[in-house]
This record gives structure tokens, C-alpha cells and sequence, in this order.
């Protein structure tokens, strides 16, 4: 199987499709609750899957649907999860405010991090002493930053921060909205493959872009823009997903407005906007070469995009 597409949703169930003829040829049921988050091995072998509370990994080329290894450490919602690049372990964060390690090996997690009202930081990178008292924040996204060994999360106080995991501790937060009257959570973070960019998206739809070479204790903003506008001045579009292509040359943001943009991440000129959704789009992502894209939406559908086109070439309905 040389392309793999799989989907979840509220129905509890995972969908493999055959990309090309956008035929389902195997549907695996999830035992806990609706899938909140999807992500397949380096090596195309597993695909783990979370939920609330439990990830589960499943065999991607085997006839036995039930899963071969279930995660237990989270208390709540998994949001986002991942693999470290050769597979070595896999990380995920959630509702609960916590950031989990995992050593597949093993059924519970290698290392947690808490993120706390008390991972605050001064420019120098310095920490806070915690207290037993600090309430965990809940945590919508994370990125692996896989040269340096540092985790990127967003969370619902607004803030991006940077964690060592060497040291096992936040080394800089920083809250792009801050000197705004918009109260909001940082909805979806990423970070290039050429470690040249690092974006965090808003549940107001407000991009901000930081370069994180150098000193990451203070990161340089690069800039900050708006991306999906409501056309009523009373209202916003709600900023729901981002994420940079495989060869860092430009952003997807998606939105309540059923929209899909891309962004060229050199100008920061909007490139294309794809419409054909009828409903909110909750997720997109590239392919290897960054030729298409996949977009989810709650018209429960998942559409491929031409990129050089703009085109659908394929409708998944499910």
C-alpha cells in the first residue's frame, strides 16, 4: 500500500480508503468515545489513534481490527498526538494538561509533563518555581521539534511554550495576544521541517509566526495576520487547523467559514482558497511531496485536493 489515507469522527470508527478510487476497504471500531486524533508511524506499519481517555495503536496492513496496544495515562481528551521521526516513541497531550511520552513497549507513558498556571517565564528562559497548587491548563496542540529534542504546545490560556525534554521542563512561554482585549486559546501549533518557522493559530483565526533559530528563549516574531476574516463586523470565524507542508514552503489554516487557504510561508500572501465543504473543515493534511492535500469536515466528508489545480479530484463520504 504505497498511500495511506485514514479517517475518524464522532461515529467511534477509523476508515482506511483507497486514495485513488475513494473506495473504504476497512473500517476498525473505536471501543471508548469519538476519535479526536490520528496519526500514522514513519514506517506506514501502525496508526495510533486517540480518544477520551485511552490511545490505541492498530496495525495498519493486518487482518486483525482489534488493537494491538491500548495507552492508559491520560484523564481526559487526547487532542493531538505523534511520532518522533524514527518511530522511538510517540507523544501526546490533551484536556488533562499534561504532555506524555511514550516507549511503545510499554502500556504507560515514559515521561509527563504538566502544564501549569505556574510555567510562567521571564525572556531568559528562567522557570518559576511550581507550586502543588497549580492547575493544569488544558492543551489543544503539540509539535515535535525533532533536532533539538523540544515539544511546542498551545493551550486554552493563550499561550505557546517550548519544552526541553532533556531537562523535562518548559524553557519559554510566550502569549501572542497578550496586549489584545481578545481573549482566546492558541488552537493549533506547528514547526517547519526546515526549523525555519513556527506558527501558532488562534481560535479567533490570528496567525502568528515566530523564527525559532537561535536562542530559543527569545523567540523573533516574523509576523502576525488574520486569517480567515468574517465578513460581520460583530463575529469572527473560528480558527480551527494549521499545519506547514512537508517541503515548509507553505501554511494550511482551515475555519468555521468552510473554507481551506493556503499560505506561502516567504510572503505570507494567500496563495489559494479552497471551497467545496458545506460545513466546518476540522482538519487537513499534506501529502509527502506536498502536491495535495486531504481536508475533514463536519459535512462528513473527506475531500483531495490538487494542489497545482485547486481541484477536488476525490470525495471520501463517511
Amino acid at each position: 500500500m504505497s498511500v495511506i489515507l485514514a479517517t475518524g469522527g464522532y461515529d467511534h470508527k477509523i476508515r482506511f480508503w483507497e486514495a485513488p478510487s475513494g473506495v473504504c476497504h476497512r473500517t476498525l471500531r473505536f471501543p471508548d468515545s469519538q476519535i479526536t486524533s490520528l496519526q500514522i508511524t514513519p514506517d506506514k506499519q501502525f496508526l495510533a489513534a486517540g480518544g477520551n481517555p485511552h490511545l490505541r495503536l492498530y496495525e495498519i496492513n493486518a487482518g486483525n481490527d482489534d488493537p494491538i496496544l491500548t495507552l492508559e495515562g491520560h484523564t481526559s481528551t487526547v487532542t493531538c498526538l505523534g511520532f518522533q521521526r524514527d518511530g522511538r516513541y510517540l507523544y501526546s497531550a490533551g484536556e488533562d494538561g499534561t504532555i506524555k511520552l511514550w516507549d511503545l513497549r510499554s502500556r504507560t507513558y515514559s515521561r509527563s509533563l504538566e502544564n501549569t498556571t505556574a510555567t510562567n517565564h521571564t525572556n531568559n528562559g528562567s522557570q518559576k518555581r511550581s507550586t502543588n497548587n497549580a492547575a493544569c491548563i488544558p492543551i489543544s496542540s503539540v509539535a515535535l521539534r525533532n533536532e533539538y529534542d523540544q515539544i511546542v504546545s498551545g493551550d486554552h490560556s493563550g499561550h505557546v511554550k517550548i519544552w526541553d525534554l532533556s531537562m523535562g521542563k518548559c524553557i519559554n512561554a510566550v502569549k501572542p495576544a497578550a496586549n489584545t482585549t481578545t481573549k482566546g486559546f492558541i488552537q493549533s501549533v506547528d514547526i517547519s521541517d526546515d526549523d525555519q518557522t513556527l506558527v501558532a493559530y488562534s481560535n479567533h483565526a490570528m496567525v502568528y509566526v515566530w523564527n525559532p533559530k537561535g536562542d530559543i528563549t527569545s523567540l523573533q516574531p516574523v509576523t502576525k495576520f488574520c486569517a480567515h476574516p468574517s465578513t460581520d463586523a460583530t463575529a469572527y470565524s473560528y480558527g480551527l487547523h494549521a499545519s506547514i507542508s512537508p517541503d515548509s514552503r507553505s501554511l494550511v489554516t482551515t475555519s468555521s467559514d468552510q473554507t481551506v487557504k493556503l499560505w506561502d510561508t516567504t510572503s505570507w500572501e494567500c496563495r489559494s482558497t479552497l471551497q467545496s465543504h458545506t460545513k466546518w473543515v476540522w482538519d487537513a493534511a499534506f501529502c509527502a511531496d506536498s502536491s495535495y492535500l486531504v481536508t475533514a469536515s463536519s459535512d462528513h466528508t473527506a475531500r483531495l485536493w490538487n494542489l497545482r489545480s485547486g481541484d477536488v479530484v476525490r470525495q471520501y463520504n463517511g
